[in-house]
């Protein structure tokens, strides 16, 4: 029996989970709002993650690559131009497709979490710029106020790549066994899932009925609705643009892309997708520097997913965000997203951190996991895709794509 149990993963528990919470919400909605202290405990440890986590990440993310900016140059400055521009895009349509659809009108979260809507209503755009800027660190951090610590952090970041010698090497190892041990402690949170997220379905549902199962369905027909326009709107313009082959494009990504679908990791896809690139004609000094640098820089899917999440959780909570606030956003969310792992769950700390920032309730990050592996198949293929098209898209523009050469390996 123990085996048994044991070979069921972590995302099947999380289903069995929200199962079992649907029905207690069904069946006792009175006695299910009593759980909340379960998914109040599971939301708390994942407050206390963000800080740190990305912290670690974003340090490691600029200051970790400053001696391949240097080396490489022009490849360096044409990749991240591209990158702002690509996810740019990806947060606008997501906004868009959002704002359009509204999938989270209609749920009602519990009473005492609505307080929140009355705090975002009430900032401007101005007051928000000039509250973008920490006063101190250590205040920030304890407020969770997350884009006051990416300021901090991307300054400190900034300075650290101007110092040399052992001191930089100190202060990277800290940071890099801060990122090391911080996703670790994320391991061991999410081992808490199952029960914060069966516990925060049976409280909504046991407040808002079975309503909110519909709106979660199309919260992630909005996600692949928004990804596939992000695909023809965006992905296959550049690739067009470039010249790229479309044809032996797709067959090179195939594999890779499937790898990244059923793992939900573009990095267990990551080896594959080197490979193929390289086959499919892109240098080795290109593939090697884009790839890895696109999984800090430039997570299309994730930003674009981000976007829609957050605003899907305030229309849940009854906030009319202005266009301000929502550009605000999209600002936090390019910060925000530089420099995290290509890993499962690490959009999590992200949503959490921008729910923060913007007082909106933690209790939507919960509603949303019961449905995240859903959306994070589809945009972490949509990460690995979109880099993989960076690298040919960077070897065109260096003028060293050679397709025609690789056209009888990839048939």
């Amino acid at each position: 029996m123990w085996t048994l149990l044991r070979r069921i993963s972590l995302t099947q528990w999380i289903l069995i989970s929200m199962l079992v919470g649907i029905g207690i919400g069904v069946a006792f909605p009175e006695e299910s709002q009593h759980l909340k202290v379960v998914s109040n405990v599971f939301l708390r440890l994942i407050k206390c993650i963000i800080v740190p986590i990305l912290v670690g990440t974003l340090v490691i993310g600029i200051a970790g690559h400053s001696d391949d900016l240097k080396s490489v140059g022009r490849l360096a400055l044409k990749s991240f131009i591209y990158f702002e521009v690509v996810t740019t895009l990806a947060l606008f349509i997501g906004l868009v497709a959002v704002n359009w659809v509204k999938p989270g009108v209609g749920i009602r979260l519990p009473p005492e979490q609505e307080g929140a809507a009355a705090t975002v209503k009430k900032l401007t755009t101005a007051g928000m710029i000039e509250d973008s800027v920490p006063r101190s660190f250590f205040e920030s951090a304890g407020n969770n106020h997350v884009l006051q610590v990416v300021v901090f952090t991307v300054l400190f970041a900034v300075a650290l790549t101007q110092v040399r010698g052992r001191p930089k090497e100190t202060m990277l190892s800290f940071f890099e066994g801060l990122s090391e041990v911080m996703f670790k402690f994320t391991g061991i949170v999410m081992l808490f899932a199952p029960f914060g997220i069966g516990a925060a379905m049976a409280v909504t549902v046991g407040h808002s009925g079975l309503d909110v199962l519909k709106n979660l369905f199309l919260l992630v027909a909005t996600l692949y609705g928004a990804l596939i326009a992000f695909c023809l709107v965006v992905l296959l313009p550049v690739a067009l643009w470039a010249r790229i082959p479309l044809r032996k494009f797709l067959r090179a990504v195939k594999e890779p892309a499937l790898i990244a679908f059923s793992t939900t990791s573009s990095d267990a896809a990551l080896p594959d997708a080197l490979k193929r690139m390289t086959e499919f004609g892109v240098p080795k000094r290109i593939v090697s520097f884009v790839l890895p640098t696109g999984y800090s820089f430039n997570l299309d899917g994730s930003t674009l997913y981000l976007a829609i999440a957050s605003v899907f959780v305030a229309q849940a909570t009854g906030v009319e965000m202005t266009l301000g606030t929502q550009l605000m956003m999209m600002l936090t969310l390019m910060l925000t997203t530089k420099g995290i792992a290509a890993v499962p769950r690490a959009s999590l700390v992200i949503l959490s951190g921008t729910l923060a920032t913007f007082h909106l309730p933690l209790a939507g990050v919960a509603i949303i996991l019961g449905v995240d592996e859903l959306m994070d198949m589809a945009r972490t293929t949509v990460n690995l895709v979109g880099n993989c098209l960076a690298s040919a898209v960077m070897a065109r523009w260096e003028g060293e794509l050679k397709t025609e050469q690789t056209a009888d390996e990839l048939n």
